[in-house]
């Protein structure tokens, strides 16, 4: 049966809160240490030219219905024919995003500033909260849980007749790892605050793909099926009026 404990406030005083402080300034330092890090590109106009023609063909998309069927057939064949329309590209031209970052070394640069930006900090903090804060247990979560969270909240405890709600030191820091983005973007806004799962997965990748998403535009623009809202517009207009009404 899983045994209740009294968490002394020192616990608090000393471990809970320095080390939610420490990652939040932690996470604010490696943001304006990685800006000053970043280094200046002039950005390409051909991939400027596509990423303005995938936001035309989803606006296209979107208000499709509030044109006319013709003027939505000719904005269709004038951005997805199979001739000169501007979301078709050649197989022949397909551009490789590994070989254009290995072939950019400022890009190159870039990502290795930014993955060392990422996971010297996370070593460092990782060595100071093994080392200062180990088999300490730092919170309780206010509704049960089951056997599964064990390890993810009681990582470095090795007692299983500890309820299943408490969480330990290590385990408080992973969740203060991957669960500040909210806090981040009330601190430096929303388009700032990324948490290290998504730098993770950025680690993957090698850059942007600007043929993938021409052709996957080009795919959706090709299956939307018209219909023009505006001639049976009065009938619900009059329809929303007499509900209104009655």
């Amino acid at each position: 049966m899983a045994e209740d404990l009294v968490l002394d406030t020192a616990i608090r005083d000393w471990v809970l809160i320095p080390l939610s402080v420490v990652m939040v300034l932690i996470g604010v330092l490696r943001y304006f240490v990685s800006k000053l890090m970043r280094s200046y590109q002039v950005p390409d106009a051909k991939i400027v030219k596509e990423g303005q023609v995938i936001v035309r063909a989803r606006n296209l998309r979107s208000g499709a219905n509030f044109i006319p069927s013709k003027a939505f057939r000719a904005r269709r064949v004038y951005f997805s024919n199979e001739e000169n329309g501007l979301l078709f590209v050649p197989k022949g031209q397909a551009q490789n995003a590994q070989a254009q970052m290995f072939s950019d070394p400022n890009m190159a640069m870039d990502m290795m500033k930014k993955n060392l930006s990422m996971i010297i900090p996370q070593t460092l903090t990782f060595a100071w909260v093994n080392f200062f804060f180990s088999g300490f247990v730092a919170a309780k979560i206010p509704f049960p849980l089951t056997q599964r969270f064990r390890s993810m909240l009681q990582n470095g405890i090795d007692l299983s007749t500890v309820d299943v709600s408490y969480v330990s030191s290590r385990s408080w820091y992973f969740l203060n790892l991957f669960g500040l983005r909210g806090l981040f973007s009330l601190i430096l806004g929303e388009e700032n605050a990324m948490d290290d799962t998504q730098r993770m997965m950025q680690m993957s990748g090698f850059g942007f793909d600007p043929t993938k998403s021409l052709s996957a535009e080009k795919d959706s623009l090709d299956i939307v099926q018209h219909e023009w809202a505006l001639p049976k517009f009065e009938q619900r207009a009059e329809a929303v009026l007499r509900k209104l009404v009655s």
